[in-house]
């Protein structure tokens, strides 16, 4: 008996186990792109409140692309907004260069509510998918 054969009616190879032919399938290796934390909060929302859509992801072979994308979008955004609340609030150099401890404490108030913000808008919200 040939290990491979091929099966024209469906288009797939086949491969000898034992006395068995078990087709030869692969899953599309995805792109290696990081998912970070807003991808894997993202996906655990998915999971639980939209598993439809969680399982139609996952059987097009779609869903590390979207949580890549999600999380490049949300790292995006926190730079951004971090960037805009500090310049609104008068957050600079010379604050930090004055009083690190009142700096470090504004930014670190700026980075929250940005993050609530990218929380509510891209990982947990309806515009979210």
């Amino acid at each position: 008996m040939e290990k491979y054969i091929y099966d024209q009616s469906n288009g797939l190879w086949y491969e000898l186990q034992g006395d068995y032919y078990i087709p030869c399938l692969m899953l599309n290796e995805p792109d290696i792109a990081p998912i970070g934390m807003w991808g894997r909060k993202h996906q655990q929302y998915l999971k639980e409140y939209r598993p439809m859509l969680y399982s139609d992801l996952v059987l097009s072979g779609g869903l590390h692309s979207y949580l890549a994308d999600i999380d490049t979008q949300a790292r995006n955004k926190l730079h951004l907004l971090v960037t805009q609340l500090a310049e609104k609030e008068g957050i600079n150099e010379q604050l930090k260069a004055q009083d690190q401890m009142a700096w470090v404490g504004a930014m670190n108030n700026i980075r929250n509510r940005a993050e609530e913000i990218i929380l509510q808008e891209l990982i947990y919200g309806e515009d979210a998918v």
